[in-house]
């Protein structure tokens, strides 16, 4: 039962939360925020915690949509199937989920009495972001493309800054930008083996609305921009040389993009392309996190 449990939050994929909370805090100190131990794991706990929630929600409604009996799991998608092999853990594991939640609100709660109402407005889209992601936003196309960078690019950035600080900034709006993209891009490509199951349960994702190489182009597109957005931020702002160690993610981005175009719907082929874009996904909000922290 624990082991079902632990593994519905989907673990190997939670290290993405702790980059982005990483970038924001990075942000935060570059600009004058003092370093704070205690609140350094708070954020890191509730970032995890948050995308904890929204894994085992997903696990937890494909299980009961029936999506999981026809998904092609792959290492990167299709979920952990966790529930399907142990079915009795269901109750177990939407009672964690609330309870997850209900940490999430203590927290969000506790931040709010420390920095200002403020970010209120940002905990309650996370929130509803979180609630309604499998149920609703994967029906609508457009949505769906930018759910995933909205949670993890503009709102865990500017809440992280915002904790740290209690205030927002044009710099962390700027290089929150970067996740947007490449997050959007992480789930957008993910959805490509599954694609058939998807529409069994009623699914409409962008790669159903304007098709498989429309799709793929809009993936070509946000990778660009993640790269551009950081190349107009750090000269803009002036960033520390160092910052620009996040466009190393371009030397896997290129030959990422050649695969995934070449591709198509042949998962075999994909694989690659979906392992290179997990490790750019990753290592860019860390990479500039280590050139504002060291420049």
């Amino acid at each position: 039962m624990i082991k079902t449990l632990f593994l519905t939050s989907r673990p190997q994929f939670l290290l993405l939360s702790l980059s982005v909370a990483l970038l924001g805090s990075a942000i935060a100190l570059y600009q004058g925020a003092e370093w704070s131990t205690s609140l350094f794991v708070l954020i890191s706990f509730g970032a995890v915690l948050s995308h904890a929630a929204v894994n085992m929600l997903n696990e937890y409604q494909d299980f009961h949509s029936g999506l999981d009996k026809v998904t092609l799991r792959t290492p990167f998608s299709g979920g952990s199937g966790a529930l399907p092999s142990n079915p009795q853990a269901a109750p177990l594991v939407f009672k964690t989920l609330i309870g997850v939640l209900g940490l999430l609100v203590i927290l969000g709660g506790y931040f709010i009495s420390l920095k200002g109402w403020a970010l209120l407005p940002l905990g309650l889209v996370g929130l509803l972001v979180i609630l309604s992601y499998t149920s609703k936003i994967t029906r609508w196309p457009w949505v769906c493309l930018i759910a995933p960078g909205l949670a993890f690019g503009p709102l865990m950035v500017l809440g992280t800054y915002f904790v740290w600080t209690g205030t927002f900034s044009a710099l962390a709006l700027a290089l929150s930008l970067v996740p947007f993209f490449l997050v959007n891009n992480l789930l957008l490509l993910n959805q490509v083996p599954d694609l058939q199951a998807d529409r069994t349960v009623g699914r409409l994702n962008i790669l159903m609305k304007v098709g498989l190489k429309r799709g793929l182009l809009i993936f070509v597109s946000f990778m660009l921009l993640a790269f551009v957005s950081l190349f107009v931020t750090s000269i803009a702002f002036k960033l520390p040389d160092l910052v620009w160690l996040g466009l190393l993610g371009i030397l896997l981005g290129l030959p990422m993009t050649k695969i995934v175009l070449q591709s198509g719907e042949n998962v075999d082929k994909l694989m690659p392309a979906l392992g290179m874009n997990v490790i750019i996904t990753l290592l860019t909000p860390m990479l500039i996190a280590a050139g504002l922290f060291f420049g």
